[in-house]
């Protein structure tokens, strides 16, 4: 795919290729012939500075926010320092005219905003690169909270895909890391990702599902849309006044219940990740809201990740081995659920997970972060030659923004203790899960079916075995071929002793003086020469005519 001289295309390979020159990774580049505009300033590389990274990918708008967000979690490409810079990616911009809102909302709504909502406030309470949201009141007088999507975004953020993925291609095609690493299904993967979280009828539904999921913690607030009044471009949901979990004064703090709802939010994440297998992946402080009773709101579920119910398991086994220290215990469970690579090396990987285990089991509870260690495991995986699955690197990038957030609320908080207090609840709801009626009823269905074969195929064994029929295979080697080789190497060791009888016979017949000689040698003595050179010669050529010489090629020498 040539590159696209669209100008708005031409920007944007400029901004690419000068953060990645900028940022170290110039070798990304090489081989890719592109030229920076006149007017882009070529600047110096500013190789290990995670933060201005950040910077730079804010200044470039929200593709590249989500970017960055979407690289947090992938610690097989980058560092943990680049990690954690990237996890805390503010969304903030200026927010688009009142004008616009209005002229989106009824547009999508299918009728005027005033006759919509009785109140309707022009002034946004929080904007951000995809959409904005405003405070409003339904007709009923409930008070509701519309997000509004950014006008033109989804065309801005697929031409920026576009160019995306001709870089993506070129770089897989021309540069080393980019045959190693393959963008092109990375970023098709974040287009999946991007182009859900656009669509505003998704999220409502997360909403719902997570406030179902977690109706067992009455200190958690989920908002629930407003149906009739979501589309793709606009959700409505309810509206949930409080403050920022940052924004809390110390007074404030001191009449919160912080432990109570710190060690709540913990174990409603354990159960997200490890029974309900769907979480918010994003619960960074300005997602999160203590509410003027005292609860705690989780916010903007655009972002949300899904875990099978076999990784589950393994995840739950891998955390449990986390906070008890067990080191060799988390590289085998590493092992089982990433893959190896070509280039693997598993007992260097076992011994720095076994450090990296150790090195906390030392450590007060304020001071142990799951997340961080999780985080450090899928690292380390990636540098041994395992690609660590993604469930891994989701998990821990939650987990480090769940530490920090928890740690808001309670500076004591000992997130090992909270793991191995609620580890015997999540053990028996994955228990009772498996005795669900939904399974209770694919086993009796199963074993339904075995039941009802299962005479037919006893009939059918106990005929075979009365008719003499039964055969038994085993696939070890080729015993045919074997008796062959062995008849062969038989064959030739015999023509050995005959060639070796013939050449001594002649040695001892030319002490002998006849008068039958020829050359002027014995000639019995040279009749047995001859004959011997000439089945010495028969010998040889049998050997190269037929022997498997694509065996002995293949054989390491």
């Amino acid at each position: 795919m040539p590159l696209s001289l669209k100008p708005e295309h031409l920007k944007r390979y400029a901004d690419i290729v000068r953060l990645l020159m900028q940022h170290g990774r110039s070798d990304l580049v090489k081989g890719i012939d592109i030229d920076l505009p006149d007017d882009q300033p070529r600047e110096e590389a500013v190789a290990g500075d995670p933060e201005k990274l950040a910077r730079d990918l804010e200044s470039l708008g929200p593709t590249f926010i989500k970017l960055g967000q979407l690289l947090s979690s992938r610690s097989d490409l980058l560092p943990g320092p680049y990690l954690e810079a990237l996890a805390r990616l503010q969304d903030r911009v200026e927010p688009f005219p009142f004008e616009e809102v209005e002229a989106i909302v009824s547009s999508e709504l299918g009728v005027r905003i005033s006759k919509a909502f009785l109140e309707f406030d022009p002034q946004p309470l929080a904007a951000a690169s995809l959409g904005q949201v405003h405070r409003a009141r339904l007709r009923d007088g409930r008070p509701v909270a519309v997000k509004v999507q950014r006008p033109n975004i989804r065309q801005i953020i697929l031409e920026d895909l576009e160019a995306f993925a001709q870089i993506a291609e070129m770089a897989d095609k021309h540069t080393e890391i980019g045959r190693r690493l393959a963008f092109q299904p990375m970023l098709e993967e974040f287009r999946k990702t991007l182009m859900r979280e656009l669509d505003y009828r998704r999220e409502a539904v997360n909403l719902v599902t997570l406030a179902n999921n977690l109706k067992d913690y009455p200190r958690l607030v989920i908002p629930r849309p407003v149906d009739d009044y979501t589309t793709s471009r606009v959700l409505t949901m309810d509206f949930v006044k409080g403050t920022k979990i940052t924004d809390l004064s110390p007074l404030a703090r001191i009449d919160l219940d912080n432990q109570e709802l710190a060690e709540d939010l913990c174990k409603a994440y354990l159960d997200q990740i490890l029974i309900d297998g769907f979480f918010h992946a994003d619960p960074h402080p300005g997602n999160l809201l203590i509410t003027e009773d005292g609860r705690l709101a989780l916010l903007d579920l655009g972002m949300v990740a899904r875990i099978d119910p076999a990784m589950q398991e393994d995840l739950l086994k891998l955390l449990l081995a986390v906070t008890s220290g067990q080191g060799q215990e988390v590289a085998k469970v590493s092992l089982q659920i990433g893959t190896p690579l070509e280039e693997v090396n598993e007992p260097q990987f076992r011994r720095e997970v076994v450090d990296l285990v150790g090195s906390f089991q030392n450590a007060s509870g304020a001071q142990v972060q799951v997340g961080r260690i999780i985080i450090g495991l899928a690292r380390l995986a990636a540098e041994n030659g395992v690609r660590p699955a993604p469930e891994l690197t989701m998990m821990g990038r939650a987990l480090l923004q769940l530490d920090e957030t928890a740690r808001g609320l309670d500076t004591d908080l000992d997130p090992n203790a909270v793991v191995r207090q609620h580890s015997a609840s999540i053990m028996r709801r994955h228990m009772l899960k498996k005795l669900s009626p939904a399974n209770v009823f694919a086993s009796a269905l199963e074993m339904q079916d075995f039941v009802q074969h299962l005479p037919g195929r006893l009939n059918t064994v106990l005929d075979h075995l009365a008719t003499n029929q039964v055969q038994i295979k085993v696939n070890a080697f080729d015993e045919t071929r074997l008796m062959d080789n062995l008849q062969k190497i038989a064959n030739r060791i015999a023509l050995g002793l005959v060639l070796a009888a013939l050449i001594i016979g002649a040695a001892m017949m030319m002490q002998v003086n006849t008068r039958f000689r020829i050359l002027g040698y014995p000639g019995l003595a040279m009749i047995l020469f001859v004959l011997a050179a000439a089945c010495g010669f028969i010998l040889i050529l049998t050997v190269f005519v037929n022997d498997d010489w694509r065996v002995w090629r293949k054989t390491p020498r």
